[in-house]
Protein backbone atom coordinates (compact mmCIF):
# COMPACT_ATOMS: atom_id res chain seq x y z
CA UNK A 1 0.00 0.00 0.00
CA UNK A 2 1.12 3.13 -1.07
CA UNK A 3 1.16 6.63 0.90
CA UNK A 4 -0.91 8.22 -1.73
CA UNK A 5 -3.30 5.39 -0.82
CA UNK A 6 -2.70 5.83 3.14
CA UNK A 7 -3.55 9.85 2.93
CA UNK A 8 -6.87 9.39 0.47
CA UNK A 9 -8.17 6.65 2.85
CA UNK A 10 -8.00 8.83 5.89
CA UNK A 11 -6.24 5.95 7.71
CA UNK A 12 -2.61 5.95 9.20
CA UNK A 13 -1.02 2.18 9.22
CA UNK A 14 0.82 2.57 13.25
CA UNK A 15 -0.70 3.00 16.61
CA UNK A 16 2.23 5.25 17.17
CA UNK A 17 1.58 8.91 18.08
CA UNK A 18 2.04 11.03 14.98
CA UNK A 19 4.62 13.88 15.81
CA UNK A 20 6.79 16.42 13.48
CA UNK A 21 10.43 15.37 14.08
CA UNK A 22 12.24 18.19 14.26
CA UNK A 23 12.99 18.63 10.39
CA UNK A 24 9.30 19.45 10.16
CA UNK A 25 8.94 21.98 12.96
CA UNK A 26 12.28 23.65 11.83
CA UNK A 27 10.84 24.50 8.17
CA UNK A 28 7.07 24.52 9.75
CA UNK A 29 8.77 27.73 11.68
CA UNK A 30 10.65 29.11 8.72
CA UNK A 31 7.28 29.86 6.72
CA UNK A 32 5.06 30.68 9.60
CA UNK A 33 5.35 34.15 11.41
CA UNK A 34 2.69 34.68 14.51
CA UNK A 35 2.64 37.87 16.56
CA UNK A 36 0.43 39.60 19.13
CA UNK A 37 -0.67 42.32 18.09
CA UNK A 38 -1.71 45.84 19.76
CA UNK A 39 -5.00 47.64 18.97
CA UNK A 40 -5.96 51.11 20.15
CA UNK A 41 -9.18 49.51 21.00
CA UNK A 42 -7.49 48.25 23.95
CA UNK A 43 -7.18 44.55 22.67
CA UNK A 44 -4.38 41.64 21.54
CA UNK A 45 -4.65 39.95 18.60
CA UNK A 46 -3.32 36.82 17.59
CA UNK A 47 -1.89 37.10 14.11
CA UNK A 48 -0.35 34.03 12.20
CA UNK A 49 0.56 34.76 8.39
CA UNK A 50 -0.87 37.89 8.85
CA UNK A 51 -4.74 36.25 9.91
CA UNK A 52 -6.39 37.11 12.68
CA UNK A 53 -6.94 33.67 14.04
CA UNK A 54 -9.45 33.46 17.28
CA UNK A 55 -11.21 36.08 19.17
CA UNK A 56 -9.50 39.23 20.67
CA UNK A 57 -8.55 39.60 24.23
CA UNK A 58 -9.78 43.09 25.78
CA UNK A 59 -7.78 45.05 28.43
CA UNK A 60 -4.70 42.33 29.68
CA UNK A 61 -3.63 38.81 28.54
CA UNK A 62 -0.39 36.56 30.25
CA UNK A 63 2.63 36.01 28.27
CA UNK A 64 6.00 33.98 29.50
CA UNK A 65 8.85 35.97 27.85
CA UNK A 66 10.90 33.48 26.24
CA UNK A 67 13.91 35.80 24.96
CA UNK A 68 14.57 39.21 23.82
CA UNK A 69 17.59 41.70 23.26
CA UNK A 70 19.99 42.69 25.70
CA UNK A 71 19.30 46.39 24.09
CA UNK A 72 16.46 48.92 23.12
CA UNK A 73 16.09 48.52 19.33
CA UNK A 74 15.67 51.99 17.21
CA UNK A 75 13.59 52.76 14.53
CA UNK A 76 13.02 55.56 11.84
CA UNK A 77 10.54 56.20 8.97
CA UNK A 78 10.93 58.82 6.92
CA UNK A 79 7.69 59.36 5.91
CA UNK A 80 4.70 59.82 8.33
CA UNK A 81 2.26 57.20 9.12
CA UNK A 82 -0.76 56.26 7.20
CA UNK A 83 -3.24 53.28 8.38
CA UNK A 84 -4.15 52.92 5.33
CA UNK A 85 -1.02 52.11 3.77
CA UNK A 86 0.48 48.50 3.53
CA UNK A 87 3.06 47.11 5.78
CA UNK A 88 6.70 48.66 5.04
CA UNK A 89 9.92 47.91 6.38
CA UNK A 90 11.48 50.30 8.48
CA UNK A 91 14.02 52.91 6.53
CA UNK A 92 16.82 52.85 9.09
CA UNK A 93 16.90 50.61 12.38
CA UNK A 94 19.44 49.27 14.68
CA UNK A 95 18.29 46.37 16.79
CA UNK A 96 21.17 47.45 19.42
CA UNK A 97 20.71 50.74 19.07
CA UNK A 98 24.64 51.85 18.46
CA UNK A 99 24.57 51.84 14.74
CA UNK A 100 22.22 51.49 11.10
CA UNK A 101 21.82 47.88 10.15
CA UNK A 102 23.25 46.69 7.26
CA UNK A 103 20.25 45.55 5.27
CA UNK A 104 18.76 49.45 6.31
CA UNK A 105 18.35 51.14 3.13
CA UNK A 106 17.70 54.67 4.49
CA UNK A 107 20.57 55.26 6.82
CA UNK A 108 20.48 58.38 8.43
CA UNK A 109 23.41 58.44 9.68
CA UNK A 110 27.30 56.29 10.59
CA UNK A 111 26.21 55.77 14.01
CA UNK A 112 23.21 56.63 16.30
CA UNK A 113 25.32 59.11 18.41
CA UNK A 114 25.78 61.29 15.50
CA UNK A 115 22.38 61.10 14.09
CA UNK A 116 19.98 63.94 13.33
CA UNK A 117 16.98 61.45 13.74
CA UNK A 118 17.68 61.09 17.72
CA UNK A 119 18.18 64.57 18.49
CA UNK A 120 15.20 65.83 20.66
CA UNK A 121 12.49 68.25 18.46
CA UNK A 122 13.76 65.69 15.72
CA UNK A 123 10.57 63.91 15.68
CA UNK A 124 6.20 65.22 14.31
CA UNK A 125 5.49 68.80 15.09
CA UNK A 126 8.96 69.20 16.84
CA UNK A 127 8.76 67.03 19.40
CA UNK A 128 10.32 64.05 20.63
CA UNK A 129 12.86 61.70 18.02
CA UNK A 130 11.90 60.76 14.69
CA UNK A 131 13.90 57.64 15.44
CA UNK A 132 11.57 55.69 18.39
CA UNK A 133 13.04 53.12 20.59
CA UNK A 134 11.12 49.56 20.57
CA UNK A 135 11.67 46.46 22.20
CA UNK A 136 11.01 42.95 20.58
CA UNK A 137 9.92 39.79 22.55
CA UNK A 138 9.19 36.12 21.70
CA UNK A 139 6.83 34.87 23.83
CA UNK A 140 4.31 31.53 24.61
CA UNK A 141 0.69 32.02 26.02
CA UNK A 142 0.37 30.51 28.97
CA UNK A 143 -1.92 27.09 28.78
CA UNK A 144 -1.05 26.73 24.94
CA UNK A 145 -0.46 23.25 24.82
CA UNK A 146 0.97 23.74 21.15
CA UNK A 147 4.10 25.95 22.84
CA UNK A 148 3.81 28.48 20.15
CA UNK A 149 6.19 31.27 19.67
CA UNK A 150 5.12 34.70 18.91
CA UNK A 151 6.13 38.12 18.75
CA UNK A 152 5.39 40.81 20.75
CA UNK A 153 6.29 44.22 19.69
CA UNK A 154 6.51 46.93 22.97
CA UNK A 155 6.40 50.73 21.82
CA UNK A 156 8.36 53.38 23.20
CA UNK A 157 5.28 54.79 25.69
CA UNK A 158 5.55 51.49 27.28
CA UNK A 159 9.13 51.18 27.59
CA UNK A 160 10.21 53.67 30.13
CA UNK A 161 8.75 55.55 33.44
CA UNK A 162 8.02 54.70 36.97
CA UNK A 163 6.16 51.84 38.63
CA UNK A 164 3.64 51.68 41.43
CA UNK A 165 3.73 48.41 43.67
CA UNK A 166 4.35 45.87 41.48
CA UNK A 167 3.29 47.61 37.81
CA UNK A 168 6.03 48.96 35.78
CA UNK A 169 6.79 49.79 31.77
CA UNK A 170 8.68 47.05 30.89
CA UNK A 171 12.72 48.64 31.17
CA UNK A 172 11.86 49.04 34.93
CA UNK A 173 10.16 45.62 34.89
CA UNK A 174 12.52 43.38 33.89
CA UNK A 175 14.78 45.33 36.94
CA UNK A 176 12.53 45.09 39.42
CA UNK A 177 12.26 41.40 38.77
CA UNK A 178 15.61 41.50 39.01
CA UNK A 179 16.06 43.29 41.91
CA UNK A 180 13.65 40.81 43.88
CA UNK A 181 15.91 37.49 42.56
CA UNK A 182 13.33 36.71 40.12
CA UNK A 183 14.12 35.91 36.73
CA UNK A 184 12.00 37.78 33.68
CA UNK A 185 11.75 34.02 32.06
CA UNK A 186 11.00 32.42 34.92
CA UNK A 187 6.87 34.50 35.74
CA UNK A 188 4.22 34.48 33.94
CA UNK A 189 3.83 38.16 33.38
CA UNK A 190 0.59 40.25 32.59
CA UNK A 191 0.48 42.81 30.12
CA UNK A 192 -2.09 45.30 30.70
CA UNK A 193 -3.14 48.75 28.63
CA UNK A 194 -3.19 51.44 30.82
CA UNK A 195 -6.76 53.16 31.46
CA UNK A 196 -5.40 56.09 32.28
CA UNK A 197 -3.17 56.66 29.85
CA UNK A 198 -4.02 59.63 26.46
CA UNK A 199 -2.05 57.37 24.10
CA UNK A 200 -1.88 53.36 24.04
CA UNK A 201 0.21 52.20 26.76
CA UNK A 202 1.34 48.93 28.49
CA UNK A 203 2.17 47.90 32.14
CA UNK A 204 3.52 44.89 32.94
CA UNK A 205 2.99 43.26 36.32
CA UNK A 206 4.08 39.62 37.79
CA UNK A 207 1.33 36.92 38.41
CA UNK A 208 2.92 33.43 39.48
CA UNK A 209 6.25 31.82 39.04
CA UNK A 210 6.62 29.47 36.06
CA UNK A 211 5.51 25.27 36.66
CA UNK A 212 8.34 22.74 35.95
CA UNK A 213 6.65 22.31 33.05
CA UNK A 214 6.46 25.71 32.02
CA UNK A 215 10.15 25.98 32.65
CA UNK A 216 11.28 23.22 30.39
CA UNK A 217 8.56 24.24 27.49
CA UNK A 218 10.45 27.72 27.94
CA UNK A 219 14.01 26.30 27.47
CA UNK A 220 13.36 24.25 24.29
CA UNK A 221 11.11 27.16 22.63
CA UNK A 222 14.68 29.11 23.32
CA UNK A 223 15.90 27.19 21.09
CA UNK A 224 13.79 27.11 18.19
CA UNK A 225 15.11 29.82 15.27
CA UNK A 226 12.23 32.41 15.90
CA UNK A 227 13.33 32.80 19.48
CA UNK A 228 15.88 34.69 17.66
CA UNK A 229 14.31 36.04 14.84
CA UNK A 230 11.14 37.36 16.80
CA UNK A 231 13.10 40.00 18.85
CA UNK A 232 15.33 41.75 15.88
CA UNK A 233 14.45 43.48 13.26
CA UNK A 234 15.33 42.12 9.41
CA UNK A 235 15.44 43.50 6.17
CA UNK A 236 13.46 41.51 4.61
CA UNK A 237 10.52 42.27 7.22
CA UNK A 238 7.22 43.98 6.57
CA UNK A 239 6.52 45.67 10.06
CA UNK A 240 3.01 46.04 11.57
CA UNK A 241 2.48 49.67 10.88
CA UNK A 242 2.34 50.32 7.41
CA UNK A 243 3.71 53.55 5.92
CA UNK A 244 3.89 55.56 2.79
CA UNK A 245 4.41 58.86 1.59
CA UNK A 246 1.73 61.21 1.45
CA UNK A 247 4.22 63.67 -0.15
CA UNK A 248 8.13 63.76 -1.44
CA UNK A 249 9.97 65.22 1.58
CA UNK A 250 13.52 65.77 3.05
CA UNK A 251 13.58 64.23 6.15
CA UNK A 252 13.73 66.00 8.97
CA UNK A 253 16.97 67.27 10.17
CA UNK A 254 18.50 68.72 13.53
CA UNK A 255 18.66 72.06 14.42
CA UNK A 256 22.19 73.97 14.40
CA UNK A 257 22.36 74.16 18.01
CA UNK A 258 21.50 70.71 18.81
CA UNK A 259 24.03 68.45 19.19
CA UNK A 260 23.30 64.96 18.27
CA UNK A 261 24.43 63.01 21.03
CA UNK A 262 22.78 59.31 21.65
CA UNK A 263 21.95 58.30 25.11
CA UNK A 264 19.98 55.77 27.11
CA UNK A 265 17.46 58.64 28.00
CA UNK A 266 14.16 58.60 26.84
CA UNK A 267 12.18 60.94 24.10
CA UNK A 268 11.59 63.77 26.52
CA UNK A 269 7.62 63.15 26.37
CA UNK A 270 8.75 59.66 28.19
CA UNK A 271 9.32 59.70 31.85
CA UNK A 272 13.22 58.55 32.48
CA UNK A 273 13.63 54.51 34.06
CA UNK A 274 12.70 54.33 37.81
CA UNK A 275 14.93 52.36 39.57
CA UNK A 276 13.20 49.35 40.70
CA UNK A 277 12.01 48.81 44.36
CA UNK A 278 14.16 46.38 46.07
CA UNK A 279 13.47 43.91 48.41
CA UNK A 280 13.69 46.05 51.51
CA UNK A 281 10.50 47.81 50.69
CA UNK A 282 8.29 44.82 50.07
CA UNK A 283 6.36 43.46 53.49
CA UNK A 284 6.46 40.38 53.12
CA UNK A 285 5.21 37.92 55.78
CA UNK A 286 9.23 37.02 57.18
CA UNK A 287 10.39 39.15 59.61
CA UNK A 288 13.58 38.91 58.46
CA UNK A 289 13.49 41.96 56.19
CA UNK A 290 17.01 41.80 53.95
CA UNK A 291 16.31 37.98 53.32
CA UNK A 292 16.48 37.16 49.83
CA UNK A 293 12.92 35.78 48.76
CA UNK A 294 13.19 32.30 47.58
CA UNK A 295 11.34 31.19 44.49
CA UNK A 296 8.65 29.41 46.77
CA UNK A 297 7.38 32.42 48.41
CA UNK A 298 6.86 34.22 44.81
CA UNK A 299 3.00 34.22 45.74
CA UNK A 300 3.81 36.21 49.06
CA UNK A 301 6.34 38.15 47.28
CA UNK A 302 3.89 39.16 44.59
CA UNK A 303 1.28 39.99 46.72
CA UNK A 304 3.55 42.19 49.04
CA UNK A 305 4.65 44.08 45.87
CA UNK A 306 1.28 45.29 44.96
CA UNK A 307 1.25 46.73 48.95
CA UNK A 308 3.83 49.20 48.48
CA UNK A 309 3.02 52.80 48.33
Amino acid sequence: MGAVTIFNNGSLPSNRKRELSPLAKSLVSATTNRRIQLNTNGTFKRIINGEVVGKAIKGEMEIIIVNTLEKVSRVFYANEYDPDAPPAAPDCWSNAGDVPEAGAKGKQAASCATCPQNVVGSGAKGKGRACRYQRRLAVVVPGDPAGDLYQFNIPAKSLFGKGVGNVHPFESYYKYLAANSFSLDEVVTKVAYNDEAETLELQFSPTRELTDEEIDLVAEARQRPEATSYTVITAFEADTAGRKAKAEVEAPKAKAKDKPVFTDEPDEEEEEVAPPITRKRAVIADEDMDEVPTKSKLQSVISAWGDDD
